[in-house]
């Protein structure tokens, strides 16, 4: 685990006042407001960030010291990082997506099978994205149903695999069929 968690990203500008569309990674979007300053990847910047608005799925914020667009522009992509004591404490069975993203996946038979890539949130629950190790990625709910085991100091979780339609035709088995099965 790291000291410091990413809770936004630049993604882009609003308006020519210097505006930016920060994705924020906080449970309630807004959220990210309470978190100021944030620092830049590095460390090596403060920036200091109020909270203006929401515009499908980002938030509008106003930057101390950025007055143009031009300015915020150069700002895009640029991650926004604060310590992770300034974060409130996660109660059992919660997780923060950056301590999942990068974490060593395991089948229930202890094969690995990749590495947690990144957790989205389509809207009906977290999905982790799993890069598989031979090749592809996978999806899996976030669920103790399919991850019945998250290990965050050993940095691995443990997925109940979904079968596929493939899996069982390639064992020979009989795959119920759609309509008129």
């Amino acid at each position: 685990m790291s000291d410091r968690v990413c809770v936004g990203v630049v993604v882009g500008v609003h308006g020519v006042r210097g505006a930016v569309k920060v994705k924020s990674f906080t449970e309630v979007p807004t959220d990210i407001g309470y978190y100021s300053p944030v620092e830049d990847e590095t460390g090596s910047r403060k920036i200091r960030l109020k909270v203006t608005g929401e515009a499908k799925g980002v938030v509008i914020a106003a930057l101390d010291g950025i007055g143009d667009r031009d300015a915020a522009e150069a700002l895009r992509g640029t991650k926004l990082w604060v310590s992770r004591e300034r974060l409130p404490r996660t109660g059992e069975d919660e997780f923060l997506y950056s301590d999942l993203i990068g974490m060593a996946v395991e089948g229930t038979d202890g094969r690995r099978l990749g590495t947690v890539a990144m957790v989205h949130d389509f809207g009906a629950g977290d999905v982790l994205d799993i890069a598989l190790a031979e090749r592809g990625n996978l999806m899996v709910p976030f669920t103790k149903a399919a991850v019945p085991e998250v290990d965050v100091p050993g940095r691995r979780l443990v997925v109940v695999p979904p079968l596929y339609v493939a899996d069982e035709q390639d064992e020979g088995s009989e795959v119920p069929g759609g309509r008129d099965g």
